[in-house]
């Protein structure tokens, strides 16, 4: 089972979310590599860019969405409940 789900956003973009559906972030196509580019909210629910439970996985690169490989690389199997 893995912690992570993606989402098709679009050709270039998939929004990654914890289980609980919590948005951490989007897959973003650039160039010929997928990069990770975490997000997180504020108090008042505005987007803070590189932010949230994966600011340090900001800008992970990945040769494509797959879940297995971004549930590995972005740590999310090792999450505390």
């Amino acid at each position: 089972m893995t912690a992570l789900t993606l989402t098709f956003v679009n050709a270039n973009v998939r929004s990654v979310h914890l289980p609980d559906g919590s948005h951490v972030g989007n897959l973003k196509r650039i160039g010929a590599l997928w990069k990770f580019k975490a997000v997180g909210y504020d108090a008042n629910g505005d987007v803070e860019p590189g932010g949230g439970p994966f600011t340090d996985r900001h800008n992970t690169t990945f040769a494509q969405p797959d879940l297995i490989d971004v549930n590995e690389q972005l740590g999310a199997n090792n999450l505390p409940d």
